[in-house]
Formats: C-alpha cells, sequence, structure tokens
C-alpha cells in the first residue's frame, strides 16, 4: 500500500479535490460572511430578528437536497461527469458574481436566493464527486480518497468560514468578499477542466421530475444491496451526530462557557482537524483494505468522548464560578480564549473530549463510504449516493427538530449532547452488528 498522499500528485485525483475543495470553501465562506454581515450591519440598522435569519439560512441551503437529489443522481450516472462538473463550476462563478452585485445593492432577499442555488449546485456535485472516486482509483486507493476528500472538506468548511466571517468585517469588506469569492470560484473551474474524463454509467437512464416518485426510486437502487443500505444507515447518523455538535458550538459556548465567539471558532477549529486526522489515519490502519472493521471503533471512540466531553463541561461550570470569585470578575463577563484556557483541567478536558469525537467519527465515517461505493452497481451509482445525501439531510433535520424540543422543555446544550452520547450506544451495538454479519467482506 502506498501513502495516501501520492494522490495529491495525481491527476486521477488532485483535479477533483481542489474542485471539492473550493466548492465547499465558497459555500462555506459565503454562508458565513452573509451572517456576519446580517447580524452586525443589516439586524442592527432595521432590527430585524438574527437568530431567524440564520434558521432560515440553513433551512434553505439543505432545502435542494430533498428537492433535486434524485434528479442530481439521474444526471450524473446520465452525463459525463468531468464535463458535467465543469459545468456546474461555471455555474458557481455566475452565482459568485450574481452574489457581490447583490452584496452592493444590499439585497436581503437576492442573497438567500444565491444561497439557496449554492445549495443546489452543491446538490448537483455531490453524487458526481464520490461516483468518480471509484473510476478514477484503484480498490486499494479507495480509503485513501475518501479520507482525502473527508479531510479536504471538513478543512474547507473551517477555513471557509473563518475567512468568510473575517473578511466582511474589514474595513472594505464586501468588495474584498466579492473578489475573493469570484476568484475562489474561478480557480475550482479550472480544477474542474483537469478532471479525466469516465464512460457515462447509464446513458439510458430517463429523467425524472416527479420529486416524490424519483426520489423514492433511488432509495429502492440504494436498498437492493444491503450492506450498501446499512453503510448509508450509518453515514446518516455520522450527519445527525455531527449536526447537532456543530450547530451547538455557539449555544454551548454563550451558555455553558460564557465565552467569546473566539471559542466557538476553537471549537469548529478542533471538531475540523479531528476529522481530518482520524480520517487520513482510517487508510493507514486498514492498509487500503476497503472493510468496516473500524467502523465499531469509531463508534465506541465517539461515545467515550461523548462523555468525557460532558464530564469536562459540568466540572467547567465550577471551575468557572471559582475562578469568578478569585478574580472579582462579573459573572456576566464574556471568557476570552486565554482565559478559557487558564480556567482548569476541565477546559482541556472539553477539548480532548471534543477532539476525540472528532478523530472518531473520521475512522468511522471513511469505510462507511467506501464500501457504499465499492458494494454498488456501477450503473447506478450516482443515483445511490444520491439517496445516502438525502437521507443524511434527512437526519440532519431530524437532529435540528430533535434539538429544538429539547430546548423547548428545558434541556440545556450540555443535556442534549449527552442525549446524543447516550443515543450513540444502542448505536454502536448496530453498528457492530451490521460489520460481524455484512461488511467484514466487503
Amino acid at each position: 500500500m502506498r501513502d495516501q498522499l501520492h494522490l495529491l500528485r495525481s491527476q486521477r485525483f488532485l483535479p477533483l479535490f481542489i474542485t471539492q475543495f473550493f466548492g465547499a470553501f465558497n459555500d462555506n465562506a459565503f454562508k458565513n460572511a452573509f451572517l456576519i454581515w446580517f447580524t452586525y450591519d443589516v439586524a442592527v440598522r432595521t432590527g430585524l430578528d438574527g437568530p431567524t435569519m440564520v434558521t432560515l439560512a440553513a433551512g434553505l441551503f439543505i432545502l435542494p437536497f430533498f428537492l433535486f437529489s434524485a434528479t442530481a443522481g439521474q444526471l450524473a450516472d446520465k452525463l459525463e461527469k468531468s464535463r458535467f462538473t465543469q459545468r456546474l463550476k461555471l455555474i458557481e462563478i455566475g452565482l459568485m458574481v450574481t452574489a457581490s452585485l447583490f452584496f452592493y445593492l444590499q439585497n436581503i432577499y437576492g442573497l438567500l436566493l444565491v444561497l439557496f442555488m449554492m445549495g443546489v449546485q452543491s446538490t448537483f456535485f455531490g453524487p458526481i464527486k464520490y461516483s468518480l472516486l471509484p473510476e478514477h482509483l484503484e480498490d486499494d486507493e479507495l480509503i485513501g480518497g475518501n479520507a482525502l476528500i473527508e479531510a479536504g472538506t471538513f478543512l474547507s468548511i473551517l477555513l471557509g468560514t473563518i475567512f468568510g466571517g473575517l473578511v466582511v468585517r474589514t474595513e472594505y469588506g464586501l468588495p474584498l468578499l466579492a473578489a475573493f469569492l469570484i476568484g475562489f470560484s474561478i480557480i475550482g473551474w479550472m480544477g474542474s477542466r483537469k478532471i479525466p474524463a469516465t464512460p457515462v454509467s447509464d446513458p439510458n437512464v430517463k429523467i425524472g421530475w416527479n420529486i416524490f416518485r424519483e426520489t423514492w426510486q433511488i432509495t429502492k437502487f440504494a436498498r437492493q444491496e444491503h450492506s450498501v443500505w446499512l453503510s448509508i444507515i450509518g453515514i446518516s447518523w455520522f450527519w445527525f451526530v455531527g449536526a447537532t455538535f456543530l450547530t451547538q458550538f455557539p449555544v454551548f459556548t454563550s451558555d455553558v462557557i460564557g465565552g467569546n465567539e473566539h471559542i466557538v471558532t476553537l471549537f469548529l477549529a478542533l471538531f475540523s482537524i479531528g476529522i481530518c486526522v482520524g480520517s487520513v489515519l482510517c487508510n493507514k490502519l486498514l492498509k487500503g483494505e476497503i472493510n468496516g472493521k473500524l467502523v465499531p471503533y469509531g463508534s465506541s471512540g465517539m461515545t467515550v468522548s461523548i462523555a468525557i466531553f460532558v464530564i469536562a463541561a459540568y466540572q467547567f461550570g465550577v471551575d468557572r464560578a471559582a475562578y469568578i470569585n478569585q478574580t472579582a470578575a462579573v459573572a456576566a463577563h464574556e471568557l476570552g480564549l486565554a482565559e478559557f484556557l487558564g480556567i482548569g483541567v476541565s477546559s482541556w478536558g472539553i477539548m480532548v473530549g471534543l477532539l476525540g469525537l472528532a478523530i472518531s467519527a473520521g475512522l468511522y465515517i471513511v469505510p462507511l463510504y467506501a464500501i457504499m461505493q465499492h458494494r454498488s452497481e456501477d450503473r447506478i451509482l450516482s443515483r445511490v449516493i444520491a439517496a445516502s445525501n438525502v437521507i443524511g439531510a434527512f437526519f440532519m433535520v431530524v437532529a435540528s427538530v430533535m434539538v429544538a424540543a429539547l430546548y423547548s422543555i428545558n434541556f440545556t446544550s450540555v443535556q442534549v449532547l449527552l442525549l446524543v452520547g447516550l443515543m450513540n450506544i444502542p448505536a454502536f451495538f448496530v453498528v457492530r452488528s451490521i460489520v460481524s454479519r455484512r461488511l467484514k467482506d466487503a
């Protein structure tokens, strides 16, 4: 087995990696810049509700995965994927130019429309990127390729989120943001032009426009191979846990830590870096072999790490109170990053728990993606991946609804995250059963 980093020197992989990286970067830079600009500028001037806009933006970005995933999977199987990707990236350039115009005009509704269209563009690219991997890579490279894609995705989410939030708050924030977004979309398009062409998977696919019927049809394709279907459920559970933690970072930081936005960024960085580390480590441990033996270890590691995180969070409340008493600080005082790190062992326990969760999640998710790709029929692979995207989006929506319901009955953010950890215990036994019965020979 060669080191997976050799893929970053190969035209079979590097252009796709660049295309994916800058696409995810632009998505998150634009989305976070819009929300920061709205919250700290528009909402202050107009009195509009910031939290409502955050919820609306999240909903608009995820809605296309429900509406268009079936069509995206059909088109990815029917068309030549590299040329289809180039067209999508040209559309992204147009969207970034349009976003720049709407920022200049300060048109909120136009920017929301662009956000929705970015979600549409991501929906159509999703089945392509994962179905191209088994077409361009050897079997013993598939784990490594998925690991790099996952690591790159979370790194681009981190960097894009930070970049968008920082640039938009500078003196010439909006013009600079526009220039960078357009520039990065052009880099993504240039990368897509170097993706090698592949044979069309199924030129006889008939595009159906009945969203509900076609979505049901792609889930039927996904259920044809039982191990593929179980892998999709496992992947969707990862997004359930991940979405819950990612959306709770601001609330947890405010209510439990009593800290500022720099601590939120620290948590996001730890989570993203941990996913990168776990994903890359996965290939070394499996030595390129496609099987699910690491998945139960990843699942159990997630549960243990959540337990560490929750215990440390409860202890942090005690340590913070002691810190306030010792320093005569005002209880409402927001902690900075240095203060958070210096309060005590509980601060580091929170970070260790979060990093452990992310590393374990990386070990958990990469083999499941590789198994789904390897065991699916080539002719329908893009539609199977589209089904995975729909189900993953559904799990994230369920996570959001669950969190809202728990807050309505006075759960705290720590209790919400503790519940997710408890829910992961039966998930471990399900995953272990799946591996022992179905995935060990994948």
